[in-house]
């Protein structure tokens, strides 16, 4: 138990798509696979699952901050919640044990685009399974896109294409306000300020400040992409009645 939650762990590093990291993505999506068959399930049940989950994310959070707290490693230029994730976690209980529509938009959205690259390159260095940073990574990122889908999913939501527009304007204007706490504090929230030390998508991409544009870039992209299913329901509920309305009244003609 004391390596469990050692700062210097001497158990196996983590492993990039390595069989422990497979094992986690993996136990992820069987999670959401479970959590979809409540679809039909009594508003009881569905609000129990919604608690359940927020209450993860909560405990999960705060276990994190703990054990950074213990360790001597919280410090203000890298636990404070800015990071998106840290905002979502917290974000997202709320919308969990709320239904607020609003903060749904930005956990669809930002939620799963953004939330894919850390799933796909954990920060994890040298804290590989079985060890406490290892299940907490996964936990909370994996949450995140877990609370997003089971509000589709099973509560029914669904986002607009307002909701691009709001997500849009205040997820920037989010960053420009980190850049400049950034600034001030010396920290590199959101990797605006420079790209960070471990490896990441971000080293595929041109040198600061030109590769905050390809992130602007990929992020409108990936928020296309999630909507696409709804802009092809939409157009196909639209196609069909027209199609239901023009045979009417050609019915009607004759």
């Amino acid at each position: 138990m004391t390596d469990f939650f050692a700062a210097n762990y001497q158990g196996p590093p983590f492993e990039l798509f390595g069989t422990a990291h497979f094992a986690a993505l993996g136990a992820l999506v069987l999670l959401n696979l479970l959590l979809l068959g409540f679809k039909n399930a009594g508003d009881g049940t569905k609000t129990a699952v919604r608690w359940l989950l927020a209450l993860i994310l909560l405990v999960n959070e705060i276990a994190w901050h703990y054990w950074n707290y213990q360790t001597g490693k919280w410090t203000i230029q890298t636990m404070l919640p800015l990071q998106l994730c840290s905002v979502l976690v917290w974000a997202g209980a709320l919308m969990l044990v709320s239904k607020n529509y609003r903060i749904y938009e930005f956990m669809y959205f930002m939620g799963i685009a953004g939330v894919i690259q850390a799933l796909a390159t954990p920060d994890l260095g040298i804290y590989g399974f079985p060890h406490f940073r290892f299940f907490q990574t996964f936990i909370s990122h994996g949450l995140i896109v877990t609370s997003a889908i089971f509000m589709t999913v099973v509560e029914g939501f669904r986002p607009t294409w307002k909701s691009i527009l709001r997500v849009a304007l205040w997820t920037n204007t989010y960053a420009l306000i980190i850049y400049f706490v950034n600034a001030a504090i010396g920290s590199n929230y959101l990797m605006l300020n420079y790209k960070p030390d471990v490896p990441s998508l971000l080293d595929l991409l041109p040198p600061w400040p030109v590769y905050i544009l390809y992130m602007e870039l990929i992020g409108v992209v990936s928020i296309l992409l999630l909507y696409l299913p709804f802009a092809i329901k939409d157009w196909r509920t639209t196609y069909l009645l027209n199609r239901d309305n023009a045979s009417r009244l050609e019915s009607i003609s004759k």
